[in-house]
């Protein structure tokens, strides 16, 4: 290493899960919807509660764009705290995942599945993103 320079710490692990995490978001949120319809169309679905639950899709989508945004770009910019908002982003998610893996009113086979995958990358997600912000916090800064 040159004299001066500092050493890269964003985690490519990281990064790259932030990547297939987007891209399988962005699938589930297909399937979700188009799950709902079958579900509107075809199940007994209590109006109220498909209200509740698309709403709470629609806040889903939006808390995963701004988490995944703030983590990719506090990894890549090796900043704390775009990294600490991405973790702190990460529990409405976490409840919302789980919400849709047992709690909402009909829980196909498929959604069970989707949101399983999600939840172990909502896992592997957080860990990485600690050993990051513990990576960022303890370089030196001159």
């Amino acid at each position: 290493m040159a004299p001066g320079s500092q050493p890269i710490l964003s985690s490519a692990p990281l990064q790259v899960l932030f990547y297939l995490n987007s891209w399988y978001f962005a699938a589930f949120y297909l399937a979700e919807v188009l799950m709902f319809i079958y579900k509107g169309v075809l199940l007994p679905y209590p109006s109220d509660n498909l209200v509740l639950d698309v709403v709470l899709l629609l806040l889903f989508l939006a808390l995963e764009i701004l988490r995944i945004f703030y983590g990719w770009k506090g990894n890549l910019c090796e900043r704390s705290l775009a990294s600490c908002m991405s973790l702190f982003v990460l529990l409405p998610c976490t409840a919302l995942a789980v919400y849709y893996l047992l709690l909402q009113t009909f829980v196909l086979r498929l959604e069970f599945l989707l949101n399983a995958v999600l939840l172990c990358f909502y896992g592997l997600e957080f860990l990485l993103g600690l050993i990051s912000i513990s990576a960022f916090s303890r370089a030196k800064v001159y």
